[in-house]
């Protein structure tokens, strides 16, 4: 049964409740915005941290694995991908966030735009945080499978996953996320560092995996295996997310200041960076040494084949990836819920008090549609990248905003997400309109050209002078 192994990924849990619970002071300091953005008083690492935990996720660690178990060592490329989106963030608009003063991308959209775009965008980004914190359950519930195949099959795995990341934000908010985060972090790395190289070592190395691998494969070529398309397709998905989900930009929103943001940003990006080699080498690892298997446990199985003391420090850095990544997914969601619906359309003047407890709630509603969704999931990061297509939309929108002003009309924020949203519909189920490898390939041309036309249809100037004198002073 594992037995060492679940007692140290046990400990693991208990300990991030601990520091959950810790935090809970913090958050009740600043009311409903403690709770949601930290009171904006995160420091730099603790943004640099969030924004590794969020990214090193399920997605990123048994996602890549599963992905180089039949494609290789390119697989960790995603990451890179990943990475490049966090820095580039920070380079360029991560400080204009935190100068903005906002707690949601769909409520910059009224100020700047209008109600309908408000009411589109909201839709969208809670599709696009749905599906990807779906993906963590999936992963989350291949660990525990692994672990404990006598007690957890897939389902009752995610279920329990589940129960775990909820504790965790309904505890804590986003200091208890934010403080979590460092404690994963620290796990994630030595975890996946020591079960790599300690299943390395156990396999003979390099050479004797390498003989073992199904012949004229693409293990250890450097593009071959997902292709040059797949892999400039992941730079664009995830380039293009880090500017405009939800879970992303409420790290910059939650900043102490707009330098805290900017270097946070960078700095979490480098930290994002090599995870994602280290997990393809365990996907290469078990398709040499345990074929036949299902593709989603290959990470897990070659862990369990270690000494399980090492096995359970890597679990518990594998488990530390999920909770990471799906706790602040859900407090995005759980922002999103309540700025742009409830209060915006329900209760206008609510409490700080019911403000904080609306939040708990949703955070509820979210977990058991994530769940239920997960059930249906099969390819981790297939799913994921498609759904994060449709961030392409409100990138163009957010960077005509701040770089183009003088195109932004009065509906462009509308139509450019409908359009966004319509496209991925198509995509999905309408086979006849794949040409190209991936949806991002047209997802930014139909944006941009759905920008510039309503440009030239509607005459009426968006409301956007007040923020280019106010992220100025950001520079």
């Amino acid at each position: 049964m594992h037995l060492v192994p679940l007692i140290i990924v046990m400990g693991y849990i208990i300990l991030l409740f601990a520091v959950s619970w810790f935090s809970k002071s913090l958050a009740k300091r600043d009311g409903a915005e403690g709770y949601l953005l930290a009171g904006r008083n995160m420091p730099m690492i603790l943004v640099a941290v969030n924004l590794a935990g969020l990214a090193i996720g399920g997605s990123s660690t048994i996602g890549v694995a599963q992905n180089a178990y039949t494609a290789g060592i390119s697989a960790g490329w995603y990451n890179v991908a990943w990475a490049a989106g966090g820095i580039l963030v920070g380079l360029t608009v991560a400080g204009r966030y935190r100068k903005m003063k906002i707690a949601t991308i769909p409520e910059l959209f009224e100020k700047y735009y209008s109600s309908a775009g408000r009411t589109i965008a909201v839709i969208g980004q809670l599709l696009v945080q749905i599906t990807i914190t779906s993906l963590q359950y999936v992963a989350g519930g291949a660990i525990l499978t692994a672990l404990l195949p006598g007690v957890f099959n897939p389902h009752t795995g995610m279920l329990t996953t589940a129960i775990v990341f909820v504790g965790i934000t309904l505890i804590g908010g986003m200091w208890g996320v934010g403080l979590t985060h460092v404690v994963n972090v620290i796990v994630i790395y030595v975890g996946i560092i020591v079960g790599t190289l300690a299943g390395l070592s156990h396999f003979g190395g390099f050479q004797a995996i390498q003989m073992s691998l199904p012949a004229q494969g693409p293990w250890f070529k450097p593009l071959a295996g997902v292709g040059v398309m797949i892999v400039a397709a992941w730079f664009a998905v995830m380039i293009t997310q880090a500017f405009s989900t939800q879970a992303i930009v409420q790290i910059a929103f939650s900043a102490r200041n707009e330098k805290a943001a900017r270097r946070g940003f960078v700095v979490g990006g480098l930290l994002i960076m090599p995870m994602g080699f280290l997990s393809a080498i365990m996907g290469i690892i078990a398709a040499a040494k345990f074929p036949g298997i299902v593709s989603s446990s290959a990470l897990p199985k070659v862990v369990l084949s270690l000494n399980p003391i090492v096995a359970g420090i890597t679990l518990s850095g594998l488990w530390a990836a999920d909770v990471s990544s799906a706790s602040g997914l859900l407090l995005g969601s759980s922002t999103l819920v309540i700025e742009d619906v409830w209060k915006r359309y329900f209760r206008p003047a609510i409490s700080d008090k019911e403000r904080m407890a609306a939040s708990r709630i949703i955070v509820l509603a979210v977990s058991v549609i994530t769940y239920l969704l997960a059930t249906t999931v099969s390819g981790i990061l297939n799913t994921l990248t498609i759904g994060l297509t449709l961030t392409s939309a409100y990138t163009v929108v957010l960077l005509f905003t701040m770089f183009v002003p003088g195109l932004c009309r009065r509906s462009s924020a509308f139509w450019t997400i409908l359009t966004g949203i319509l496209y991925l519909a198509v995509w999905e189920f309408v086979p006849a309109t794949h040409i190209v490898p991936h949806p991002i390939y047209l997802a930014w041309p139909v944006a941009i050209a759905t920008f510039l036309l309503v440009a030239l249809a509607d005459k009426r100037a968006a409301r956007i002078p007040a923020l280019l004198e106010l992220v100025k002073t950001a520079e």
